[in-house]
């Protein structure tokens, strides 16, 4: 069953139509991946989706509702939680403080404490560091915590923008774990990654975004053996 439905999507910048009717949907308990080069509208159709930017034409379900128009806070609250690229910790907060941010839509403080705790739990070096400025740990750590703040909302679909940007090897393989164990404990992942031979081995299903447009969709290991996409995005 599709948790997210996105039918005939189009968003423009101005004159510039940066997506261009593009339909795909993401099945509950699945990784999909969306990858794509620079400037193919893969943050674009993210945060389009999310309610950061506005729809010109189209529309976006999630579990069967219309939500093309519903503001991001509120989708937070119906269970879409959205990691951003860049990360963007709230840097003069302690690590404790950006988690809890994140569970500002709970109402009942001891379901957040049981969050907090499975949080801890995948993250055991936020629990370590739970007292220190986020803008003082290293980018891995923050990229953690990125994903451990959008967890205490407790969300049914985790969008997640470009994980791996800038990070060291280690952490990008640490990263891609930790996705694959959040699918594992049942959240359906969006993934939106430049990594994509990292991508692809995780994801189920890939949608590959050209200027604003689907070109190619699949089984992720098949189209990992697609000689198109070695050629434009697998190749060293």
């Amino acid at each position: 069953m599709a948790i997210l439905e996105v039918k005939n999507l189009e968003v423009c910048y101005g004159v510039i139509r940066a997506i261009k009717g593009i339909s795909f949907e993401v099945n509950q308990g699945e990784i999909i991946a969306l990858i794509g080069a620079n400037g193919a509208g893969k943050t674009t159709t993210l945060q389009t989706i999310t309610g950061l930017i506005p729809a010109k034409a189209g529309r976006i379900f999630y579990e069967g509702k219309d939500i093309t128009k519903t503001p991001g806070h509120r989708l937070v609250s119906m269970g879409i939680a959205h990691v951003p690229e860049g990360r963007r910790v709230f840097a003069q907060l302690s690590v404790l403080q950006n988690l809890r941010l994140g569970a500002y839509t709970r109402p009942d403080r001891s379901e957040v404490e049981e969050t907090l705790k499975m949080v801890y739990e995948r993250f055991p070096r936020l629990e370590e560091r739970k007292n220190q400025l986020a803008g003082t740990l290293s980018g891995g750590e923050q990229q953690m915590l990125a994903m451990g703040r959008a967890l205490m909302s407790h969300p049914k679909l985790i969008v997640m923008d470009e994980p791996s940007m800038g990070l060291s090897p280690i952490y990008v393989n640490e990263i891609f774990d930790i996705i694959e164990k959040i699918n594992a404990d049942g959240t359906t992942v969006l993934l939106v990654e430049q990594n994509a031979k990292k991508a692809l081995s995780i994801a189920n299903r890939a949608y590959v975004l050209e200027t604003g447009t689907i070109s190619l969709s699949g089984d992720a290991k098949q189209l990992m053996n697609d000689e198109a996409v070695k050629k434009a995005y697998l190749s060293e």
